[in-house]
């Protein structure tokens, strides 16, 4: 059902528009960026183009003012990749940290596998007995020491 309502938001045009929207930024993003130095490319960000106005987000004063004295390159690099744009704005506002690699799932501890095997020979149901068998067959192999 999930997947369902998922499907169906996702196909709502202003949320479509809003998606479409965000990967063109997102790309703008990244190229516009290229043209910084670095570590000024890797400190700010693009937030918005809106109008004729290129608005990035900078952590601190110091970052806003380094990206202020570079908005004419910026510029530049807008024209080329077809954005219409006559001014750079620069707003501090500290930013999100990227997105994090998700954490390994840890294996299934050999005890909880053998709890699950003998919770499923005491169902009736045998589709929830194969979920429960196939669960415990992702168990740590017999070589590795239990976990305490």
């Amino acid at each position: 059902m999930h997947t369902k309502t998922a499907k169906v938001v996702g196909d709502c045009k202003p949320v479509a528009a809003l998606r479409e929207r965000a990967r063109a930024l997102t790309a703008l993003d990244e190229r516009l960026r290229q043209t910084l130095p670095s570590p000024l490319r890797e400190q700010v960000r693009l937030a918005d183009l809106r109008d004729d106005r290129i608005v990035f987000l900078a952590p601190t004063p110091a970052w806003a003012s380094r990206l202020r004295m570079c908005q004419g390159d910026l510029l530049a690099a807008a024209h080329n990749l077809g954005a219409k744009a006559s001014s750079v704005v620069v707003k501090v506002a500290p930013l999100l940290p990227e997105p994090e690699e998700p954490v390994a799932a840890k294996p299934l501890p050999r005890a909880a596998a053998d709890h699950l095997r003998k919770a499923a020979q005491s169902l009736s149901d045998h589709e929830l007995k194969a979920l429960f068998l196939s669960l415990a067959s992702v168990a740590e192999d017999s070589s590795s020491p239990p976990e305490s």
